[in-house]
This record gives structure tokens, sequence and C-alpha cells, in this order.
């Protein structure tokens, strides 16, 4: 009888690495940018800043090619139509200006909201606008009409992040009440909320592509990717520094399954998505990277940064191959930029790391969870 031959050790497995490396910095705001986004079509960068100004930069080249004037205090945030036509712009002289982006000139101005507006998104179809306010609330605006459809009263705080699920049927929102909620785009009602052991404050989140997942980043250091039908965290990312301020975090699947965020200590932290290793960290800021966008089709990522850098930096990896990327079917200015301090925030404690194996973030069907009970809270 044959003895069983013992199975052989295979090698580890040699994952894909990301080669970032800087090739353009933009100046040009001379306060804190708060907010960075690519076009959808690619050739174009906005940015937002403290300065009240919205800038238009060229990928291609990093040139400026046009500045918005008009808003009469700072930007928190900044938003493409799908089209790359038109911008929506968040204020906090408390209201939204949708940009005609050729012409360089104001469409519409949204008003509404009662204090500052930190944060604004399309819907996928770009006839609906989501935006967050100090004054608590969600409003979902009729982008044609200029007029607001709906008011949500979102959380007992200041609301950081406003996004659309990639078929606009949802909308995710984040506060520094340390909750994230999902509501129904169509009726504004509160279809989940997620709150973990400890609660941190909320400072960014938004959907996976498929829709089934939601990132966070929350002011411990942390980043969580939730499954949010089981209310469970699968994931967690750490190495970065973030207590104080509203940093964005975002995916980028056009050359790896990566992670990416900003840090108070000035620098681009990548991880890999399935492993939580961090693959790299971008240094050349001088002061906290509050704003990360990445390219929509080819590995480029944009950072901004606060007071003592001023600075955009587009980083290219040109030696990864691109795949074209995945399909999908914050406070005042002054406070993201100059930080807000929670008086329960310094007795916090983190959750504990998570990892619960490979995560699929291909695009399926969505499917809107079951309304629970902590959305009554």
């Amino acid at each position: 009888m044959a003895l069983p031959q013992p199975l052989e050790e295979q090698p580890p497995v040699d994952r894909l690495k990301p080669k970032y490396k800087p090739k353009f910095i933009l100046s040009g705001h001379t306060m804190s940018i708060s907010s960075v986004k690519f076009s959808p079509d690619g050739k174009m960068l906005a940015s937002a800043s403290a300065d009240k100004l919205v800038k238009i930069w060229s990928v291609l080249t990093g040139q400026i090619i046009r500045t918005l004037e008009g808003h009469t205090e700072g930007l928190s945030d900044v938003a493409w139509s799908g089209d790359s036509a038109f911008i929506a712009s968040a204020s906090d002289d408390k209201s939204v200006r949708i940009w005609n982006v050729d012409a360089g000139e104001v469409q519409k101005t949204l008003k509404g909201h009662t204090n500052y507006v930190f944060c604004v998104n399309y819907n996928p179809q770009s006839n609906l606008l989501v935006s967050g306010s100090f004054d608590e609330t969600i409003r979902v605006w009729d982008v044609a009409r200029g007029k607001s459809l709906r008011t949500i009263s979102a959380h007992s705080d200041p609301v950081t992040a406003v996004n659309f699920s990639g078929d606009g049927s949802m909308i995710v929102s984040c506060s520094y009440d340390g909750l994230i909620r999902i509501w129904d785009t169509s009726t504004g009602q509160c279809l989940k909320t997620l709150e973990g052991d400890s609660n941190p404050v909320c400072s960014h989140a938004r959907f996976s592509p498929n829709g089934k997942f939601i990132l966070c980043s929350t002011m411990d250091s942390t980043i969580r990717l939730w499954n949010y039908h089981t209310g469970r965290v699968l994931k967690t990312y750490t190495g970065h520094r973030n207590e104080g301020f509203c940093i964005f975090s975002c995916f980028s699947f056009t050359g790896g399954k990566w992670v990416v965020s900003g840090s108070e200590d000035g620098k681009v932290v990548l991880w890999d998505l399935q492993t939580r290793d961090i693959v790299q960290v971008l240094d050349g800021h001088k002061d906290t990277v509050l704003g990360i966008a990445t390219h929509p089709t080819e590995n480029i990522i944009a950072s901004s940064a606060m007071e003592k850098d001023l600075t955009i930096r587009l980083w290219f990896d040109t030696e990864t191959p691109s795949n074209g990327g995945v399909k999908s079917g914050p406070m005042s200015t002054q406070l993201r930029v100059l930080g807000y301090q929670s008086l329960a925030s310094a007795t916090r404690k983190p959750n504990g790391l998570r990892n619960e194996g490979e995560i699929n973030l291909e695009s399926t069907e969505m499917q809107k969870p079951d309304k629970d009970a902590l959305c009554n809270q």
C-alpha cells in the first residue's frame, strides 16, 4: 500500500505592488485645499479650497485651465457631473453652486441649508445632487430646477460625507456623531445605521463600486470596510494618522486593488484591499493631506494638503499595466482644515483589527437592506 506523499509547501504569492511616482506639483491656491476630484472623462482635476475658489487643472499637463469664483466663504468639497460638463461646490456660505465648466459661470445656486455645507455629490444619472451640512441635515436637490426635493434630519452632529450608491438608489452619510447611515434616495427613509463598539468620529464614507460595501474613515486612525447588510466590519486598515481632520479615502482599481488615504503626517498611504498590508507610502507633502482622488481609468492619484504646503500633487504609476478601472452600475472649511475637537474623542478606543478574507468588489446587482431599529435613534 502506497504511503501518502507529504504536500509540498507552496511558495508565497508575490502580490502586485504599486509604483507611484510624483509627476506634477500644482500650485495656485492660497489657503488649505480641502478636496480634489477627477472628472469622469479623466481629462481634468477639480480642486476646492478655503480660499473660496474652485480650480480646474489638466491631468495631462498639470496646467491650470480655469478658476471659478463666486462663493463668499471657503469651500469644503467639489463634485463632477457624469458628463464632466458641470461641477458642484459646497461652501461655508451655506450654498451649493453648480458651474458650467466650459463657460466658467454659475448655472444655479442652491440655497436651503442653515449652516456650512460640507460635502456634495452627484448621483450617477447627474439629475440629483446630495449635500451634507453642519445643520445636521442632508438635502437632495433637483439639478434641473435647482430646488430642494427632500430634507433629511440625518444626524445629531455635523454631516461629514454623503455619497450615492453606484445605481443611485441609496445614499450613505456619516457624521461627527460616529454613525454611518444608509438612506433610500427616492423616499428619504433610513435603511440602515452602522455603529461600532466605540463610535469614533466618522470623517468620510463611500460605497464600493458594486454597492455591497462601505469604506469609512474614522478619527481613530482607522479605515474600515463594512458589509452593511450584516452590519459587520470585514477589513480594517491602519498605519496612517487621522485624529483631527476630515480626510478623504477611496478605492483604486486601475492597476491593482488598493485603498488610498491621506494622512496627518503629510503622507499618502496605499493598502492592499485584500491583505490590508501597506503597499506604498507617498512622501512629498509638508502638511496634512486632506484631499485624495483616484483616476477613473489610469494609474493616477491626486492629493492635496493644508496651509504649510498648499500644493496638489499628481502621482503616476507608469510601470503597472492599467486595466481601465471598475465600472460602477465635511464640518466647515475652517473646521475641516483646523480640526474639530470632540470632548468624547479622547476617551474612545478603536475596534479590534479585522480581516474577513477575500472581498469581491466586482459589479453585481445591489439589494437594499431592510430597515433596522437603529434608524429610529
